[in-house]
């Protein structure tokens, strides 16, 4: 398998699952804005959507679109999903809400929308996390272990923590649990989030104003 990726896109939970089912994959980098790949290929020659993920399976086919390549990835590896139909429909149920209503609300933050229009983004998706984040009874969404949709949370309070969006108390501590899975962090080194993550905690610990005696 190769999955197409860029950095800290939505595609991280695609590639932090392939990690924590410890499959056989390779990755390659995507730049979003030029459509061009980390070997110098066309990334419209993978998919005309041009967008992120693309999961090429080892027969040929392409997978895109996040829910979709996280279910496939779950069917796949059983680890990652939930036991059951119902559980199945539930994880897709979990994806969904993810996909359309928290990721989407991040729009106005990545595409420039004005301060009014990010105001009422972070808002909206503080509003969405406290949703999501009500009734949960264990470490993740569905139990004592993360599923395809942890992983996509995941992301999402990436862009939270990077937008600065109120997080519910239960998902800062899931994001703090997760950071420290060995999947993530592998997958977050290798499309270079670590180094880019305590470079901007350095910047905001410098802005912060200094004491003097």
């Amino acid at each position: 398998m190769k999955l197409y990726y860029s950095p800290l896109a939505c595609s991280l939970a695609d590639h932090i699952a392939l990690l924590e089912a410890g499959a056989p994959f390779e990755s390659e980098r995507v730049d979003i804005k030029t459509k061009q790949t980390a070997s110098g290929g066309d990334f419209n020659n993978v998919t005309r959507k041009g967008y992120v993920p693309a999961l090429v399976l080892d027969n040929g086919e392409i997978l895109t679109e996040n829910i979709a390549v996280l279910d496939w990835l779950a069917s796949e590896y059983p680890a990652l999903g939930v036991p059951g139909k119902l559980g199945r429909t539930r994880l897709l149920e979990a994806l969904a809400f993810i996909s359309t209503e928290i990721h989407r609300s991040f729009k106005p933050m990545w595409h420039a929308g004005n301060e009014d229009q990010k105001a009422q983004a972070r808002a909206t998706i503080s509003k969405l996390l406290d949703d999501l984040a009500d009734g949960l009874e264990g470490d993740y969404l569905f139990g004592a272990e993360p599923t395809v949709a942890d992983f996509y949370l995941f992301v999402m309070l990436l862009w939270a923590e990077r937008f600065d969006v109120s997080i519910p108390t239960p998902f800062v501590a899931m994001r703090h649990r997760m950071s420290g899975r060995p999947a993530v962090k592998a997958a977050m080194e290798h499309e270079g989030l670590l180094e880019a993550k305590e470079r901007m905690r350095r910047i905001r610990k410098d802005a912060e104003p200094q004491l003097t005696s």
